[in-house]
């Protein structure tokens, strides 16, 4: 039974390969973008590096606010006075690298 699974997925593949209309040297493919529009300008643009700073910092907060989720679940194991002061410890550490990175200035919009 899996000889003739395997000869009939062999020959459906051989079949579909030969049916196919594929070319190993596509217009599109050979140029610098799939789209196939030939580039007008430089592909090396430059970007706002604040733009970068800002997005980045979002990703770290974003990560970190995931990491409250599990607070939710120690809520109901353990003390109120413990999860308090864990909470409120892990709060100070991210309140403290925002206002790290506002001294720094890299939270400020600047052109």
């Amino acid at each position: 039974m899996s000889m003739m699974i395997l000869l009939i997925s062999t020959i459906t593949m051989i079949l579909a390969s030969i049916i196919s209309k594929k070319t190993f040297m596509d217009r599109e493919k050979s140029s610098p973008f799939e789209c196939g529009f030939d580039p007008k300008s430089s592909a090396r643009m430059p970007f706002s590096l604040q733009f970068f700073l800002i997005a980045v910092i979002f990703l770290i907060f974003d990560v970190e606010i995931t990491l409250l989720i599990p607070f939710i679940l120690i809520m109901k194991i353990s003390s109120l006075s413990i999860y308090f002061m864990s909470l409120s410890f892990f709060l100070l550490i991210l309140l403290l690298g925002l206002y790290h990175e506002w001294n720094q200035g890299a939270l400020n919009w600047s052109i």
